[in-house]
């Protein structure tokens, strides 16, 4: 069926349309049901279905016959390591720490944090916790004590999963004092920890509440059937207010829609290789790095280590040519940082990369340059694309197995089958044809996407549902083409994206207001070569407030390091003598972006001192890179 069909089938008849995609789906209790629209603004796919998500992506494979196809590919260069599990190693794996969680008392329902870098044990522990009907709340490794703190407070877990340290190309990242400091900060208090020792810094461990991953044993544990309805896992996103918002994903939606986009999508059959070269703190890993590959029965990559310096710009074709990847799915940031230290892609000529069929980019715009250098070096096809944490797998795509579609670089291409997007103007009105607007998507949004956020009904409609009554507000803003092309021009809030990761500037001027020598602050997004965006603070001084420009700035660095994290990339920041405001107060960030960006930004009719941005115009259009 060609694109077009299944595409106005989907928003026709979604009910008959996702009952046929959740037949690939292994029920316990196949649904009878399949949308529950009783509750507006409120949607529940496949309502009195029951399932378990783990069984879906090891046992039923295992069960198949196909227990000996490598499920997993661990690859660590920082560590110089890797390692292969089968389907039915995998699957014993997490059914015998699945005991351990179930030991430590985790029973269906209750929550786990897993805080873990890029290792096979990340991997099971989550699956672990969906065997046992647990929701596992991954945090990024990357992310400072105070942060790692809200999540805790916010999920109330039971156990925390995590390890003694993460390893950079250039340094050993200790974990374990983090958590324990998290541990020390948060108002909940998790009953166990469970620690995986790592060689290059071992932990200490709390007795009576850390237990050692390699020596806690028992018997191993059976999948748990769960409502398709219950909670999969929680993963945290960046609030405008600073605040994380806990975006939930379900069990049954989940699993049809990563099996339909795993076809239609990325065009992976099983016992393919699939390759998302993301994190698995992040959505990307959730979505395609766990869970996509195994529910399809193909075999994922999980790669510790770096698109350059790990130990050159030639890393990404190695694992390529080493695993016979297929497919390989990561941000346009990679990619500007391999042709940064490697423009002409010389490495590459000493790596056969002729099983690589498509490359996919997303996580942040792709801009046309990055795109051009890679279809050029590489061959293949390479297809923007383009999704939020939110959604949980893609809105907008170039279908490679559905209907493979001309590519416009700068455009994700179309909406994929479910997904009525839709650009509005203000008014509620859509927009004609290049008339850029909100881009909204009309209720129901389609299964695998976020019911609510974690206990917290009342902001889930206020964050997203309540601009344009009827429709999801994504909070990007775009234009369709002549020829239904979507592009998708950046963010209308202050959620910004360094490096594929969505972090919020509210946080970031949080921590630099707290210094007791700032008077009031900003902090926006500027575009960067390498990371697609970084952020740059301006602070004014307190009156009669005396300290060193650079002291200053040190410490403010280092203060968004500790309390927000170093994926922040925080590094510049300028003081200046004042913030151009609005006569009702309001700093104009949007007006201090184009400055930077370095477009003639008129001055607003609003501006309450336009002085001001004459005397800033030199310092905000001053070019910063993410090295600072």
């Amino acid at each position: 069926m060609s694109y077009s069909d299944t595409f106005a089938r989907s928003i026709a008849d979604p009910e008959d349309f996702w009952a046929e995609a959740a037949e690939a789906v292994t029920w316990s209790r196949p649904p009878r049901k399949t949308l529950d629209a009783g509750a507006p603004p409120f949607y529940r796919w496949f309502p009195d279905g029951e399932l378990n998500t783990c069984h879906n992506a090891l046992d039923r494979h295992v069960e198949a016959g196909h227990g000996d196809r490598v499920a997993l590919i661990y690859d660590s260069p920082v560590t110089g390591t890797g390692r292969r599990h089968t389907y039915a190693e995998l699957r014993d794996e997490v059914a015998r720490f699945a005991g351990v969680l179930r030991s430590l008392g985790v029973e269906q329902g209750d929550r786990v944090v897993v805080y873990m870098p890029m290792v096979p044990e990340a991997v099971i522990a989550m699956l672990a916790c969906a065997r046992l009907g647990a929701v596992h709340s991954v945090v990024f490794g990357g992310f400072a004590p105070k942060e790692l703190a809200a999540r805790i407070d916010d999920a109330r877990p039971k156990v925390v999963v995590s390890a003694s340290c993460g390893i950079e190309p250039s340094r050993v990242v200790p974990y374990k004092p983090m958590l324990d400091a998290a541990l020390d900060l948060a108002a909940h208090r998790p009953a166990h920890c469970v620690i995986l020792q790592r060689e290059q810094a071992p932990a200490e461990l709390v007795e009576g509440r850390d237990v050692d991953w390699a020596s806690a044993k028992a018997d191993p544990a059976e999948c748990v059937p769960v409502r398709a309805t219950d909670p999969l896992y929680i993963l945290y996103t960046s609030g405008t207010t600073g605040l994380p918002k806990g975006v939930v994903r379900d069990n049954g939606g989940h699993a049809a829609a990563l099996l339909w986009s795993m076809a239609n999508v990325y065009d992976i059959a099983p016992g393919e290789v699939f390759w998302a070269a993301s994190d698995v703190g992040w959505v990307v890993g959730h979505s395609y790095i766990v869970y996509g590959p195994l529910l399809r029965g193909a075999t994922t990559v999980l790669y510790e280590g770096k698109p350059v310096g790990t130990p050159d710009a030639g890393a990404f074709w190695r694992v390529i040519a080493e695993h016979r990847v297929n497919a390989l799915f990561t941000a346009p940031t990679a990619f500007r940082a391999i042709r940064k230290a490697d423009p002409q892609a010389a490495l590459l000529g000493a790596y056969d990369i002729s099983s690589l069929r498509t490359l996919f980019l997303a996580g942040e715009r792709l801009d046309p340059d990055t795109y051009h250098w890679a279809a050029d070096r590489l061959g293949v096809p390479v297809v923007d694309h383009w999704w939020q944490t939110e959604t949980g797998w893609p809105i907008a795509a170039n279908l490679r197995g559905l209907e493979p579609m001309p590519v416009k670089p700068g455009s994700p291409t179309v909406p994929v089958p479910g997904y009525d997007v839709r650009v509005l103007r203000a008014s509620g009105e859509e927009c004609a044809p290049g008339e850029e607007g909100a881009i909204c998507i009309r209720l129901p949004l389609p299964p695998g996407t976020l019911p609510t956020l974690w206990q917290d009904d009342e902001r889930y409609v206020r964050s997203y549902l309540t601009a344009f009554p009827g429709y999801y507000l994504t909070g990007d803003g775009g234009y369709f083409d002549e020829d239904g092309y979507l592009f998708v021009m950046g963010r209308t809030d202050d959620v910004i994206n360094v490096a594929g990761h969505r972090l919020s500037t509210g946080s970031m001027e949080a921590v630099l207001a707290a210094h007791p020598a700032v008077a009031e602050c900003a902090v926006i997004g500027v575009a960067d070569e390498l990371k697609g965006q970084v952020p740059r603070g301006f602070v004014v001084l307190k009156s009669g407030a005396e300290i060193d420009p650079e002291t200053l700035r040190a410490e403010l660095v280092l203060a968004v390091r500790e309390q927000v994290g170093a994926v922040a990339a925080f590094r510049q920041v300028d003081v200046v003598p004042a913030l151009p405001k609005t006569r009702s107060g309001k700093i104009l960030r949007k007006t201090m972006r184009g400055i930077a960006e370095g477009s003639d930004e008129p001055v607003p009719p609003t501006i309450e001192d336009a002085t001001v941005l004459d005397v800033l115009r030199p310092v905000i259009g001053r070019r910063v890179t993410a090295d600072g």
